[in-house]
């Protein structure tokens, strides 16, 4: 398939271009009402209200898969979320289940930062250099052959709330962890493991090289140079300024934001950890919020008796997330009303059985 062909795929028919708002809205409950349950509609925190209201759930990608793939009575697994969530709930699911994605441009910078062809060839490297004495760790937020590369290699995948854990038990395991595809999320959690930053070198995959002053035979984690395009975003100066023009707000951030920012943040964690810290908090506290747009709106809109606003004010939503909207879902709806699914992500048995291995390292720990 060539560059035209993929945006030709993403070309919504005029039939329902020409379409109203709520015209759509009705549509798509009209088809749902019809299918029942035959189809499950997971949506990822970071979707548009326009999406997530017609969410079956609401949560971080893994928590979602794990919900579609308890879900056996559904034909249909339309994902609103982006590519890599969709292959994460095909590797969960039945064989007799269908992974819809409704825009195959919804995709994830992070992801694409780790390409396996790079890993592999990092990995032969490292291997040079250290030996076997590494463990592979990748980020839910990976592609399914990142997964797989993993879970060959005895590896697991970790989630922003597990990591910790994930590593604890890496090290039992080797002496040195290559954590994939983001630097922040690694670099943060070991640091909070009381690992040394002289500890911990970024290995660049574009000009095939180590970036650290340190002893390299001293190094526990090996970071892969890849972050998240919203998080990094987040600066400490974006801190500095809260601090200076709202010293009674909290700050609460998300891992994958830099090592600066979050040891100046007051809290930091995983989505549900932000959501679940706001909810539970008490009415009239203020919160400054450093991850996705869409979510601190929508935290903002729910928790009414609280003061909920983004720690960056300048941020834009995930662009890649915001992919998927109300054309793209109805349009992937009707396309399976028509006995004709389009956007179907299917892995293929080889990547689906070593990408298993690595959920599966991290799922039997009980997280």
């Amino acid at each position: 398939m060539n560059i035209l062909d993929h945006f030709q795929l993403n070309t919504i028919p005029e039939s329902l271009r020409s379409m109203s708002k709520a015209d759509m809205e009705n549509r798509v409950r009209e088809i749902k009402e019809v299918l029942g349950t035959r189809l499950f509609m997971p949506g990822h925190y970071y979707q548009k209200d326009e999406v997530i209201q017609f969410a079956d759930a609401t949560g971080d990608s893994l928590q979602l898969a794990r919900e579609a793939a308890k879900n056996k009575k559904a034909d249909y697994i339309v994902f609103c979320g982006v590519h890599f969530m969709a292959e994460t709930a095909d590797i969960l699911s039945e064989d007799n289940q269908t992974v819809l994605l409704p825009d195959l441009r919804a995709g994830c910078s992070m992801a694409d930062m780790a390409d396996i062809n790079q890993v592999e060839l990092a990995w032969t490297e490292l291997q040079k250099k250290f030996g076997d004495t590494i463990l592979p760790l990748t980020y839910v937020n990976s592609t399914a052959a990142i997964k797989a590369f993993c879970g060959k290699h005895d590896g697991a995948a970790v989630t922003s709330s597990n990591a910790e854990a994930m590593l604890e038990w890496a090290f039992e395991k080797k002496e040195r962890i290559l954590f994939l595809p983001d630097q922040h999320l690694g670099r943060n959690t070991a640091y909070d493991m009381g690992v040394k930053l002289e500890e911990m070198a970024v290995w660049d995959p574009i000009n095939h090289r180590f970036e650290t002053e340190g002893d390299l035979e001293k190094v526990r984690v090996i970071l892969w140079k890849g972050h998240c395009s919203v998080h990094e975003k987040f600066t400490i100066d974006n801190v500095r300024e809260i601090r200076k023009q709202q010293p009674d707000a909290r700050i609460i951030v998300h891992p994958e934001c830099s090592l600066e920012v979050v040891q100046a943040a007051d809290e930091a964690g995983s989505t549900n950890k932000i959501v679940n810290t706001i909810r539970n908090s008490a009415p009239g506290s203020k919160w400054a919020v450093g991850t996705e747009m869409n979510l601190v709106n929508r935290i903002a809109a729910e928790e009414t008796d609280k003061t909920v606003f983004s720690l960056n004010q300048n941020m834009c939503p995930c662009l890649t997330m915001n992919r998927i909207d109300l054309p793209n879902l109805l349009w992937s709806l009707e396309s399976i009303m028509e006995q004709k699914p389009q956007h179907v992500i299917s892995v293929d048995a080889h990547t689906q059985r070593d990408a298993l291995t690595a959920l599966n390292n991290m799922l039997n720990r009980g997280h």
